[in-house]
């Protein structure tokens, strides 16, 4: 009994008494093992040995840690001065780092095009060049020996300033070595007299490695055979991989020195072979370089070898005229190319559709167009208009009914000539439609896929028999809005100066005073880039007392004001005697005072003028290229919007404060050099009729005459206050209207001019 009662309590204590037992022992055997870190001995700064693996040998003694009261440690510490050095901070290396992502990347554009031209045709086939492949290629640069005098406008003209063809090429290859070699990787070069199809050499370009050492062309055996190998004939142009110049350049000098030929091509091509034994080739791993030689006085349309059509560079070219007829005929074979590869991705898309989920339903239709837009609401559904081939039933100035003209009326009648052309395609021969007329016609406009039609046709259907009857044919048609493209512009700045030019006459001098207050804070304070230029109108009668009366003598002393307290400033003034005043008039004196270069902006004496709108005018005004015609904001009748109210000192860009004038055309941006040779045009119907000159303001005259891009935007920066313009019966009908229609809505909102009418009728009744 009791031996089994020790055995349960040693079972109990055993595993405790044994752990305890073994911790001891481990704790013991450490001890026994450990050597100590550092001897007595041992100076402040000596090195602890260290294991092999780079431990400290032993473990630490629990001792060994001094302790605060430890005599021996404080006599065997030494303490030392360290003196304290102040570090010179250096200088910060300024990082430099490349303007574009690509440059600094080594990343480069794939073809230069350099054009061998000369004076004596630069302004002939080199425009004719310049018109064909510019706008489709990133770079393309002229090179010439002797500048004209007049270079073409929108090219880029490089000058060696000697005849020599020799010295030419030599310094043309020169150029590109030092402006050019490290941001392109092949380089083309060709003559003016040669056509080239620049879709055709960008696709070559494209499938070529950029590493490789290639010069490709047409190959051509040396004049007399005396040297092996070939080189490239220039007339039909050749190619050059940036790797091939790369290996040139050391020896261009040597080329100039030693090489004598007749011929530029043959020359570069005795240098390359020479010092790179590269020959010129005309096919590269499957890729061919196609030419055509076109023989003389030949008809481009009228060509119909396979070699012609597949060729990349026609050679040579006589005139600029046979220049863009091969530009017309190889456009519509890539055009048609495109048309057929259309087709045929339609029809895959169609065959692929079949064995969707939702079948057929999920090609929308046309195929490859975006699908339709789908509202979310009620307030997003897009209007239907209706229109027949007269009139329409969607009115801009809101009426119910009017006659369908101009554009929209262009719109139609191409949508009914496109829908009987389908049809034809799609029933003939068995059947022949004629149009008999429109019954129903719907448009709309979703910004999604472009513009949408809807056709009610009554036509005339014959068959082959000649048997003919009247059917009705409903037809659905899509104009789809094209790709997102970059369209290229001229470069514009903002440091151009702008001459401001404010007419005047008796009814506005009362407004000069708050006018020069704002612009004198705006631009006189700011020292803005602009000349402020009054033009003083007087009738007959008020310029033959002007020694005695002048009715502006108190905007003069204003201006003179102005003058001594801005001495920088000078505000000029011309004056004019006009019964009917006509802008076109204002501007014939006012453009032979300028020179050719001179930015207008021609305002009112009620327009509040800021930088803001002044950089965006000379952003917006391009020379040679457009004009900009900005629809203010026309601030309402103060005592109508404020009616019973406290004026406010500043307006904000709301309903209740006014409105953008689309009446007014009276503010516009633009270049005298454009004036003046829209003015020129205009010179034939002056001579028939003096009163055009009247009739016509100035944005009907670059609508009409210029050619230029007229820009006619919103501006928020450009605010007028109200003012009550005087609208002359003497100028034309249409600008007369406008401007009665524009003094009528600047009175105030149909809200605030109701509450009028019911105030005064309130008050009348009581």
């Amino acid at each position: 009994m009791r031996f089994s009662l020790l055995i349960s309590v040693l079972r109990s204590l055993g595993p405790v008494v044994i752990g305890i037992s073994l911790g001891f022992t481990l704790s013991l055997l450490s001890v026994s093992w450990s050597e100590d870190a550092c001897s007595p001995d041992s100076k402040e700064g000596e090195a602890v040995s260290l294991g092999k693996d780079g431990l400290l040998k032993g473990a630490r003694k629990p001792n060994s840690i001094s302790a605060v009261n430890d005599v021996t440690s404080e006599e065997d510490f030494q303490p030392r001065i360290v003196p304290y050095k102040q570090i010179q901070p250096s200088a910060p290396k300024k990082v430099f780092r490349a303007k574009y992502i690509s440059t600094e990347l080594g990343m480069r554009e794939r073809l230069f095009v350099g054009v061998m031209t000369s004076k004596n045709t630069i302004n002939t086939l080199g425009v004719a060049v310049n018109r064909t492949i510019s706008h489709h290629l990133d770079a393309v640069i002229f090179f010439t020996g002797s500048r004209s005098r007049k270079i073409p406008h929108g090219m880029f003209v490089v000058s060696h300033g000697d005849e020599r063809l020799i010295w030419n090429m030599f310094q043309t290859i020169k150029y590109i070595f030092d402006h050019y070699i490290n941001e392109y990787d092949w380089f083309y070069f060709v003559q003016d007299d040669a056509y080239t199809e620049a879709g055709r050499i960008k696709a070559l370009v494209e499938h070529l490695s950029m590493d490789r050492e290639l010069y490709m062309g047409r190959p051509e055996e040396f004049i007399g055979g005396a040297m092996e190998g070939r080189y490239c004939y220039g007339g039909f142009g050749y190619l050059l991989s940036r790797s091939l110049l790369l290996r040139l350049q050391p020896f261009l000098e040597n080329c100039r020195n030693d090489i004598l030929s007749a011929r530029p091509d043959e020359w570069l091509g005795r240098c390359i072979i020479d010092y790179t034994s590269i020959n010129c080739v005309g096919e590269y791993e499957g890729l061919h370089y196609h030419h055509y030689e076109l023989a003389k006085n030949s008809d481009p349309s009228k060509e119909q070898s396979e070699e012609f059509k597949k060729a990349l560079t026609v050679h040579p070219v006589s005139d600029p005229e046979q220049m863009y007829r091969l530009h017309r005929f190889f456009t519509e074979i890539e055009l048609q190319k495109t048309y057929d590869e259309i087709a045929k991705l339609q029809a895959e898309i169609k065959n692929v559709s079949v064995v969707a989920f939702e079948g057929n339903r999920s090609a929308q239709w046309p195929v490859g167009i975006n699908p339709p837009f789908e509202p979310k609401s009620r307030f997003e559904v897009l209007k239907w208009e209706y229109f027949t081939e007269e009139e329409i039933y969607s009115c801009i100035d809101g009426s119910p009914k009017c006659e369908l003209r101009g554009i929209d009326r262009m719109d139609v009648a191409d949508v009914i000539d496109t829908a009987i052309g389908e049809l034809n395609k799609k029933y003939m021969p068995i059947i022949h439609l004629k149009k008999q007329q429109l019954i129903n016609g719907y448009r709309r406009f979703d910004p999604i896929r472009g513009m949408e039609y809807t056709l009610d046709l009554q036509l005339e259907a014959v068959n082959q028999k000649g048997h003919s009857r009247s059917i009705t044919k409903r037809v659905h048609l899509v104009r789809p809005l094209s790709q997102i493209e970059i369209i290229p512009m001229p470069y514009v700045t903002e440091a151009t100066r702008v001459h401001i030019i404010i007419p005047l006459t008796l009814q506005d001098r009362s407004y000069v005073d708050h006018f020069l207050e704002v612009f004198a804070s705006n631009a006189f304070e700011t020292s803005e880039n602009a000349i402020l230029t009054f033009l003083f109108i007087y009738d007959p009668v008020e310029a033959q007392q002007v020694s005695q009366n002048d009715i502006f003598a108190s905007v003069k002393s204003q201006i003179t004001v102005y003058e001594r307290k801005y001495p920088a400033v000078k505000i000029p003034w011309i004056s004019v005697k006009t019964e009917t005043p006509s802008q076109i008039k204002f501007m014939d004196i006012i453009s032979k005072k300028h020179p050719v270069d001179t930015l207008f902006f021609l305002a009112e004496v009620n327009t509040n003028i800021n930088s803001e709108f002044l950089n965006r005018c000379r952003m917006n005004a391009i020379n040679n290229w457009q004009v900009f015609f900005p629809i203010h904001f026309q601030e309402y009748n103060p005592d109508v919007a404020y009616h019973n109210q406290p004026h406010p000192d500043t307006l904000d860009l709301v309903k209740d404060a006014g409105l953008f004038d689309r009446r007014s055309f009276d503010e516009t941006c633009f270049y005298n050099s454009d004036y003046m040779t829209t003015r020129s045009r205009m010179v034939a119907d002056v001579q028939e009729n003096e009163e055009i000159l009247e009739n016509m303001d100035i944005y009907e005259m670059f609508v009409k005459y210029s050619g230029l891009h007229v820009f006619r935007a919103i501006e928020p920066a450009l605010r007028q206050q109200y003012l009550y313009e005087v609208c002359n019966p003497r100028l034309s009908e249409d600008i007369y209207h406008r401007c009665v229609q524009s003094n009528l809505e600047s009175i105030g909102s149909r809200s605030q001019l109701a509450m009028l009418l019911f105030e005064q009728e309130h008050g009348n009744s009581t």
